[in-house]
């Protein structure tokens, strides 16, 4: 597959003043969305051994990341999903043997989180795949241009963030 066939656009020119983002089709915001189905569609299908769907993998990777005994609220806003999902996928989980879930030591109505030891062990599979899943998508690109890369995208979302925050409050 040629460039011209993976942008749409035709071979790139010699010249520097060439505008790759301008012309991309659909578009930046498209490719990027693109990218991230294709990102997560390769980790779904490293992870069909594990037995976990798309929900079910997320929910491990973030309460990994959170803690033991973060709270359900804690982990919905974490994973940008409304509690009875979690709750479904949670349910899920607490089948498969991989979370605990225990009354608040301070308000019994909150429910805390813990991986047990088939959770932290799934956990450690799924970050040896989805490494490996990284590594396959960032073929070909040094640590430099990762870190630019990271940078960049880390901009482009405090951007976002800023630009949303001011629509919401009636700015442009």
């Amino acid at each position: 597959m040629n460039e011209s066939d993976r942008t749409g656009i035709g071979p790139f020119p010699e010249s520097t003043s060439y505008s790759l983002h301008a012309d991309l089709r659909p578009s930046l915001g498209g490719s990027l969305g693109r990218l991230h189905r294709l990102w997560r569609q390769a980790i779904n299908q490293a992870t069909v051994p594990l037995g976990l769907t798309e929900c079910r993998w997320a929910a491990l990777v973030h309460l990994a990341d959170l803690g033991d005994g973060c709270s359900q609220q804690a982990l919905a806003h974490a994973l940008a999903i409304e509690m009875p999902s979690l709750t479904r996928t949670l349910n899920q989980l607490e089948r498969q043997g991989m979370v605990q879930r225990r009354p608040g030591a301070e308000d019994r109505r909150v429910h805390q989180l813990w991986l047990t030891p088939a959770g932290r062990d799934c956990v450690a599979q799924l970050e040896v795949r989805m490494r490996e899943v990284r590594a396959a998508i960032c073929a070909g690109m040094d640590d430099d241009q990762l870190n630019q890369l990271a940078a960049l995208l880390q901009l482009m979302e405090d951007n976002v963030r800023s630009h949303l925050a001011n629509a919401g409050r009636g700015g442009s």
